[in-house]
């Protein structure tokens, strides 16, 4: 398969790994990142998101977890061959049995969503097969720090849910991107954020395109320092 660039790194993908896509671009570009210094990303994939972070977070360091070792190795190639390597660590893991003496301030994920089929592909990635909701909500709420966050992207049709299951393991919401694919649809995505502690909700929304195949300028200006975007001209 063919690498995925980026402006100041490369993903190399394999076939069997879940792939670079909108949903990875979107929490790694939207997450809030700022005030973090110990980072946990639960399901790597290619590195994408962890990846991102750092490039937007030039001092915080990250650990990447994922049950499947070719996962974990691609990711790992990933990030040796980035600007950020010495600051990315990343472990064959499954998350529910995690253990870390230390707390982070930022636990971020991109979960599994579809409900358990006969379907092989992408089958650890995209269905609730290896972990679900309420064992990533009730694990992170144990590794956060005191002003910790968890970050999830879910399908909206999840949210209720899933801020529920958050809410009896004490995490609260304290902010909701409502992403719509493209303007006057439905939202389809939902980017949200938790924390120990209670806050007033910030909301808002996101619509990647304007329409089909043309991104809106809120996701161009979004990713400008990432997506190398082709020029388009006019013959």
């Amino acid at each position: 398969m063919k690498p995925f660039k980026f402006k100041q790194f490369e993903i190399q993908q394999l076939k069997n790994v879940f792939r670079v896509g909108t949903d990875g671009v979107l929490l790694g570009s939207l997450v809030n990142v700022d005030n973090a210094s110990q980072v946990l990303e639960v399901g790597t994939g290619t590195g994408l998101i962890s990846l991102m972070l750092a490039q937007r977070n030039t001092s915080a360091r990250f650990l990447g977890i994922d049950i499947n070792e070719e996962a974990v190795n691609l990711t790992q190639f990933n990030f040796n061959n980035s600007p950020f390597h010495l600051r990315l660590k990343n472990n064959h893991q499954d998350f529910k049995n995690f253990e870390s003496d230390e707390k982070f301030d930022l636990i971020v994920s991109n979960p599994p969503y579809f409900e358990a089929s006969d379907s092989e592909k992408d089958k650890l990635a995209r269905q609730t097969v290896e972990l679900n909701f309420l064992q990533l909500i009730s694990k992170s709420s144990k590794l956060l720090s005191e002003n910790g966050i968890l970050s999830v992207i879910i399908p909206s049709e999840a949210g209720n849910d899933f801020t529920k299951i958050a809410l009896d393991n004490q995490l609260f919401l304290i902010r909701k991107v409502n992403i719509k694919g493209i303007e006057n649809s439905k939202v389809k995505r939902l980017i949200l954020e938790f924390s120990l502690t209670k806050k007033e909700v910030e909301e808002s929304e996101f619509v990647i395109e304007k329409s089909p195949r043309q991104y809106s300028d809120q996701y161009l200006e979004l990713t400008k320092e990432f997506h190398v975007f082709k020029e388009v001209r006019n013959h």
